[in-house]
């Protein structure tokens, strides 16, 4: 028994190589056939692309409107996203379905959609998708291709329904997250888009679009800071750089920090390709951070670039007459620009000034956000008044609603007679107020002779 132990174990490794032999050979011969297959597989794949093409081709010279050939044609061309040439044959099927019922209504009104979003003929694409849905309101590029080409017709509200709709029948949708962050930001719905924007980024860190919509959203729901630190960011960005330019230095002169608002606006304008509309906000709100820092001629010379470049461009007229005139009145630029203590210390001046021959004796100032008062004892030889001078540092008009108030405030002191002084102008209803009354009132051509006397 012992000696067949030998010659059993032999035999097993002998079958064992012998398999292994048959193995090898087996999936050469099968690497053969298949590099054999692959190699006819091309050629045999286009004469079928060509066989296909001319079949359809020779039925559609003899019927037009042959379902059997418009139907292999389009799905030909839709396989290969030959859009161009897909479009037609399915929008053929689809006006021609009601008196052919062998046409799959649902895919017809599908692909014709599809097709016409691809070509960017919105119109188009919604009315064929709009039967689609009908015919099936869960299906996922449904309400995606609805999504996406409301989206390109700026119906964002419309857009939204949709693109959720289509996200929850396909969660792994590639760019649907950037798709809907982009409409709820384009609608305004800047808290809910954040989640959306984050998830595309996510996806695709480099996506410069969502990065910088993002940083927009989270400034206008109040997080400045963390937006501030994405526009720096994007600053030297040569697609989004100017605009993010704009951006921070809008949140710097929101926040009264204009030095860095006008270093943020100069890197903006020094990007190239800038859309004119971007490169002239920015001119104008450099113009406006040059005047806050008494910057005046900095400020003109920016305006002056956007009257040659839009005349009409905002208030920018107006703008230029204001502060061509205020570079010529040292007084007057005091008076609209200037901090608080500077105006303040203006107008202690400009209520002496108004008395050549009489002691004026300050007795409070009180600073407000639309005005200021000065209560002050007013003596000379031959009276003695208790007299209030309310200063708005304004250049539009003055209505009757603060000559009321004004003139209660005078009775509640007690005082004498008062005095209303703006760099603008007063309403007819405020002037009709004050006649009778112990007010008067000072408009800006009166308020710059008095500002020449004042030293």
């Amino acid at each position: 028994m012992e000696n067949v132990y030998p010659y059993v174990i032999t035999a097993v490794i002998v079958f064992a190589f012998l398999a292994i032999l048959v193995a090898v050979a087996g999936r050469k011969g099968r690497v053969v056939e298949n590099k054999k297959i692959k190699k006819e597989e091309g050629p045999l794949k286009q004469r079928n692309r060509n066989q296909i093409i001319r079949e359809a081709t020779r039925k559609l010279s003899q019927d037009p409107h042959n379902p059997e050939a418009l139907a292999s044609l389009g799905d030909l061309y839709f396989s290969e996203h030959l859009w161009d040439k897909a479009y037609p044959l399915y929008d053929t099927m689809f006006k021609i379905a009601s008196v052919h019922p062998e046409i799959d209504l649902f895919t017809t009104s599908l692909r014709t959609g599809i097709c016409a979003a691809k070509l960017d003929k919105n119109p188009e694409a919604l009315a064929a998708l709009d039967v689609a849905y009908r015919l099936n309101s869960h299906d996922y590029e449904v309400n995606y291709y609805i999504g996406l080409t409301c989206y390109k017709t700026e119906e964002y509200e419309k857009a939204i329904p949709s693109l959720k709709k289509a996200l929850i029948l396909n969660e792994n949708s590639e760019n649907i997250y950037f798709l809907l962050g982009q409409c709820l930001y384009m609608a305004a719905h800047f808290h809910e888009s954040l989640v959306y924007l984050k998830k595309a980024l996510d996806e695709d860190p480099q996506n410069k679009e969502a990065l910088f919509d993002m940083a927009d959203a989270m400034a206008e729901e109040g997080f400045g800071d963390k937006a501030m630190k994405v526009f720096m960011h994007l600053r030297p960005d040569p697609v989004f750089g100017a605009r993010s330019c704009l951006e921070a230095g809008m949140i710097h002169a929101h926040n009264n920090d204009n030095e860095a608002a006008i270093q943020d606006f100069e890197i903006g304008l020094k990007h190239e390709n800038t859309p004119q509309e971007i490169k002239l906000e920015i001119q104008y709100r450099l113009a406006q951070s040059c005047f806050a820092t008494n910057e005046i001629g900095r400020g003109l010379q920016e305006l002056r670039k956007i009257q040659l470049a839009n005349p009409a461009y905002k208030d920018v007229p107006i703008l230029i007459n204001r502060y061509q005139e205020l570079s010529q009145n040292s007084n007057l630029q005091i008076y609209l620009v200037a901090s608080t203590s500077d105006f303040v210390a203006l107008c202690r001046k400009i209520v002496s000034a108004m008395y050549s021959d009489a002691t004026v004796k300050i007795q409070d100032i009180n600073v407000g956000p639309i005005f200021t008062d000065i209560l002050a004892e007013v003596e000379t030889t031959k009276w003695e008044d208790v007299e209030v001078f309310r200063f708005f540092r304004t250049t539009g008009s003055t209505g009757e609603l603060y000559l009321r108030d004004f003139h209660g405030h005078l009775h509640d002191i007690k005082a004498d007679r008062g005095f209303c002084i703006t760099a603008g102008t007063f309403t007819e209803e405020a002037r009709k107020f004050v006649e009778g009354r112990p007010i008067d009132l000072m408009e800006k051509s009166m308020l710059i002779k008095v500002l020449k006397k004042v030293d």
